[in-house]
């Protein structure tokens, strides 16, 4: 089965940043734009817009995100592997996190114009693609 999504870039620029395990959530996180903190076993990593994450922390800069524009039903298959397959395909890498209500595919900057084209060949409407 094919899936022509519709997706939405995020504004703003993101950073994925890597924290200790045990470590609180640190207020700089909050603010406008998207934003995501993963507890595991041995890290805690958080996704927002770059402008927010102090210098001394563990980051990795430069990410523009896309997001699904839904609803989708919550055990809908496929949606993750149709974005991700033909970003993978063309070169580009990725960061993912999904919500309950959507998938936030993370792409470097540098790469917009270029996962806009290969989502758009995959059959996919790509929206927006402003991201300072």
């Amino acid at each position: 089965m094919t899936l022509n999504l519709k997706i939405r870039f995020v504004d703003g620029r993101y950073a994925v940043s890597r924290l200790d395990a045990d470590a609180d959530l640190p207020t700089w996180l909050n603010g406008p734009g998207f934003r995501a903190a993963v507890h595991s076993d041995d890290e805690l990593t958080l996704v927002c817009l770059e402008e927010r994450v102090p210098s001394d922390v563990e980051t990795e800069k430069g990410w523009a995100c896309l997001r699904t524009i839904g609803p989708f039903p919550f055990d809908a298959t496929g949606i993750v592997q149709a974005l991700v397959e033909p970003l993978s395909d063309g070169g580009i890498g990725v960061f993912v996190v999904c919500t309950f209500d959507g998938e936030h595919i993370l792409v470097p900057s540098c790469e917009v114009e270029k996962a806009t084209q290969v989502l758009q060949a995959a059959g996919h409407l790509v929206l927006g693609g402003q991201i300072e």
